[in-house]
């Protein structure tokens, strides 16, 4: 009797490889460059869903179509209003009015990231001053949003609550949150927040965020997984106000990724950096997909001089991309040696346009300013599509109405929940 191997469902890896054709180690790759997840069932054991495999296996073998760039937009306006503090050059404020949210405040100090807001959208209302000066009692909004630099905090078993945190930038987030009593409150962090000051940071924010009368729930998101063609992530702290009686719903990672080739595709030519003459001799030796290890070690001593004898750290030195997969994470600075991002073909950094696609930001979006500032507004952004998912899962808190297609759903008082089912 012939068995017809599985197209769909949980299979460990073994398994999975018989039924697609493709070896263990190449799953074992794929997943370690983030390409495809891999979950625990209920047995602790390892699995990989058989159809995303798949899909990857058809889209690094060249037989998949090429779809073009997407900027993800909902049809629906809705009336729910947002603060953003720290809003920078927009990606998440862009995010979430295509998710259908506007705009009440848009706070942001540096000068090109503002010009670079108002540029675009003339009709926000943005203000370029420090969050240190404004005061937000009478700004109306269902959301309030940041992201903010983690400065460790004066946690040391004293639980002061908000004096824990005067003087960071954080202390701003929550008094805006104080003054104005959003229903939904969202930061949005690094990874490394998790661990930031052996987790006493992250401690120390939910404890204000409590004192607030609010809820907590902590979500790791992985932008290559919601239509981003770049692995990153980021840590979302969603707070709701604890009088209302609605569950956290944070965006369901999709069983695709995004290439770099499906994101630049006929990208608009735009100004870049480029390297010197020096470093693009050794750039011009570096295969796609590869870094300095790929070079004669005689090249790797003369590269990475002192730091050749170090360990750790140098995954980002005369790196270059990979057609076929997600970018590594955007810097600000594509050319800086700790953290190069060459394009996959051509030997040179990736252009403002390029770098721009890579974050999701519309052709149209221009952004103020000198190279250097523009490269550096965009690597500090929050994805624009990925600003959209988190835009439609807070559509979906506040109308009572969740898709378990797109989103998960997670019930609970005052919990911290980085689901790390997700990330083993």
């Amino acid at each position: 009797m012939v068995t017809t191997p599985p197209t769909q469902g949980l299979l460990q890896i073994s398994e999975i490889a018989s039924a697609i054709g493709v070896s263990v180690d190449t799953i074992r790759r794929w997943h370690k460059k983030g390409l495809v997840k891999a979950i625990r069932d209920g047995r602790g054991n390892r699995v990989f869903d058989v159809a995303e495999v798949a899909r990857a296996q058809a889209k690094y073998s060249g037989s998949s179509e090429v779809r073009p760039f997407t900027v993800l937009k909902h049809r629906r306006k809705t009336d729910y209003r947002s603060i953003e503090l720290f809003a920078g050059a927009g990606g998440l404020a862009l995010g979430l009015e295509n998710a259908g949210l506007s705009h009440s405040l848009l706070v942001e100090f540096d000068k090109d990231a503002a010009a670079t807001l108002t540029a675009n959208r003339p009709t926000w209302p943005v203000r370029c001053e420090d969050a240190r000066s404004v005061d937000f009692k009478g700004v109306a909004a269902e959301i309030v949003t940041g992201g903010f630099p983690c400065q460790a905090f004066s946690y040391a078993g004293k639980q002061l609550g908000m004096s824990d945190v005067r003087g960071t930038l954080f202390f701003e987030l929550a008094r805006c949150i104080s003054e104005t009593r959003p229903k939904i409150a969202i930061g949005e962090n690094v990874r490394g927040l998790i661990q930031h000051d052996r987790g006493r940071t992250l401690s120390t924010m939910v404890r204000v965020l409590r004192e607030l009368g609010y809820r907590v729930c902590a979500q790791l998101l992985r932008a290559q997984y919601l239509d981003v063609a770049q692995k990153r992530e980021r840590l979302i702290v969603m707070a709701v106000r604890e009088d209302l009686d609605f569950p956290f719903v944070f965006p369901k990672e999709r069983d695709y990724t995004v290439s770099l080739r499906e994101a630049l595709k006929d990208v608009p030519k735009s100004p870049g950096q480029s390297y010197p003459d020096s470093k693009k001799r050794i750039m011009k030796l570096i295969p796609e997909g590869g870094y300095w290890r790929d070079l004669p070690v005689a090249l790797q001593k003369e590269y990475l001089k002192g730091s050749f004898h170090l360990s750790g750290g140098k995954t980002g030195m005369a790196r270059r991309l990979a057609w076929d997969e997600p970018s590594l994470t955007l810097t600000c600075a594509p050319a800086q040696k700790q953290t190069e991002r060459c394009h996959p073909e051509e030997t040179r950094p990736l252009t403002i346009r390029e770098y721009a696609r890579i974050q999701t930001f519309p052709d149209s979006w221009r952004f103020t300013g000198s190279i250097s500032s523009q490269y550096k507004q965009i690597g500090n952004a929050v994805p624009v599509n990925m600003g959209y998912h988190i835009g439609r899962c807070v559509v979906s808190m506040l109308d009572g109405r969740f898709d378990p297609k797109t989103q998960i759903e997670v019930k609970g008082d005052g919990i911290i929940g980085v689901n790390r089912g997700l990330f083993d």
